[in-house]
């Protein structure tokens, strides 16, 4: 999931970031910090910014080190976040999603591990949902805090397409292949999916496989070892996904469909298809495309267990937060820590909830339910705050240069073009630094 928020995009300040050319900042003029009495704050742009401009305002209002916001438009973040990181132009707190996104930057020695922050305070940790918190510990230390909002990925439906087809939203694995059966009868998509964009694919590669292997099976990859790819529990994933396209539950044309100009979005409101597999940041969408069905047609229930499988039922896939890293370059830690902690207050969650995000803060709950679309807030706060594990999308746990061959190796395999063994030996070969 290329870049943790699906939603169409602006840059709220109107001010972006021109790397190695000069900088522009929402908060004010010049570049990373050449001035020993502020520090530089680097987000992706779009509008979660005027949250985060809202911050920086209250937090200058205070402070005798004043924090600059900088922005770089969503397209671009990530590949000039790679050039910038290692230069003097390089801000002290910047914007990124854990995992495989920053560990590379670990291993280049340019962030500051956050143990010290933490033992200074320790509400820098404990005030996060454990299984959040834990997706920016590289190497056993903690390089991130939760930032913005927590997206799990669901399983949305088509009420009056169920009901239609005497279907209910599916508990088991079982279940969704009956459903599937059902749905095809009554003429309709089983299941919408927008594979011209490859990323939505990859979604029901890593909740299968952490159904049937369970976490450790991603980990252990990821740690190096790629022998993980070719377990047991690997090839059974691989042949469920073998068997659910081969019963025709995605169609015959969802290489053609794409989520991101809105086409699987208007299948399932418009009862073409049954199901869709996607990101918390689904209800929205439909909220935008489609109020009426998204206020009275979607529901939404968690991906299905599967007989046997290692994985908790319980297991969450999908963007854990997105997180604030420090640089080692900062002058000024402790208001870099003063700073991060605004990242739990009260404003901030309440602030977060009013345009859609859900923080993963421990004091978020008490808040929801005075909130918009509460109902829907609760399920996913819920789930969070109960998942033994949450697995980052294998996009981000990945390090970005091994996207390409990532998401190759997918659409290749859901295709028929790649068999099973072809699919592992692709996996083995993704860089993990």
């Amino acid at each position: 999931m290329k870049t943790r928020a699906r939603l169409p995009r602006m840059v709220a300040c109107g001010a972006t970031l021109a790397l190695a050319l000069g900088l522009t900042a929402c908060g004010g003029g010049g570049g990373a910090s050449a001035d020993d009495d502020t520090i530089h704050v680097l987000v992706y742009g779009d509008a979660t910014n005027k949250v985060e401009k809202r911050f920086v305002d209250e937090f200058n209002k205070t402070s005798d080190v004043k924090v600059v916001l900088d922005t770089i438009p969503g397209a671009d973040y990530q590949k000039k976040l790679q050039t910038i990181l290692s230069t003097p132009q390089a801000p002290d707190i910047f914007f990124n999603w854990g995992g495989g996104s920053i560990r590379p930057f670990v291993k280049a020695d340019l962030l500051m591990p956050l143990d010290d922050l933490i033992k200074e305070n320790p509400d820098l940790q404990n005030k996060f949902l454990p299984a959040v918190f834990e997706n920016a510990v590289v190497d056993g230390k903690p390089y991130g805090i939760p930032m913005r909002g927590t997206q799990p990925v669901l399983l949305f439906h088509n009420k009056d397409v169920l009901d239609k087809a005497g279907v209910k939203p599916p508990k088991t694995w079982d279940e969704l292949l009956d459903a599937v059966g059902k749905l095809k009868e009554e003429g309709v998509t089983p299941i919408a999916l927008g594979a011209g964009d490859i990323w939505t694919t990859q979604m029901w590669f890593q909740y299968l496989f952490d159904r049937v292997a369970g976490p450790e099976l991603l980990q252990k990859a990821l740690g190096g070892d790629p022998s993980a790819w070719e377990s047991p529990d690997a090839k059974k994933a691989l042949g469920m996904i073998r068997e659910l396209v081969d019963a025709g539950a995605f169609g015959k044309n969802y290489d053609s469909v794409k989520y991101t100009n809105g086409g699987s979005v208007q299948l399932v409101a418009s009862g073409k298809a049954g199901f869709e597999l996607m990101g918390s940041w689904y209800y929205s969408q439909q909220l935008t495309d489609h109020p009426d069905f998204a206020e009275k047609g979607l529901g939404y229930s968690v991906f299905p267990s599967v007989e046997g499988g290692k994985g908790d039922p319980k297991n969450v896939a999908g963007n854990t937060n997105n997180y604030y890293s420090v640089t080692k370059k900062t002058k000024h830690p402790e208001a870099v820590a003063e700073f991060l902690e605004l990242m739990y207050s009260d404003d901030f969650v309440k602030a977060q909830l009013e345009i859609g995000n859900l923080p993963t803060t421990t004091n978020t709950s008490q808040f929801i339910d005075d909130s918009e679309n509460a109902d829907y807030t609760r399920f996913q706060y819920d789930l969070v705050s109960d998942t033994p594990s949450f697995q980052l999308s294998w996009d981000q746990a990945y390090p970005q240069k091994a996207s390409s061959a990532l998401y190759q190796a997918i659409q290749q395999f859901f295709n028929g073009q790649l068999d099973a063994d072809g699919f592992i030996k692709a996996m083995q070969a993704l860089p993990t630094e």
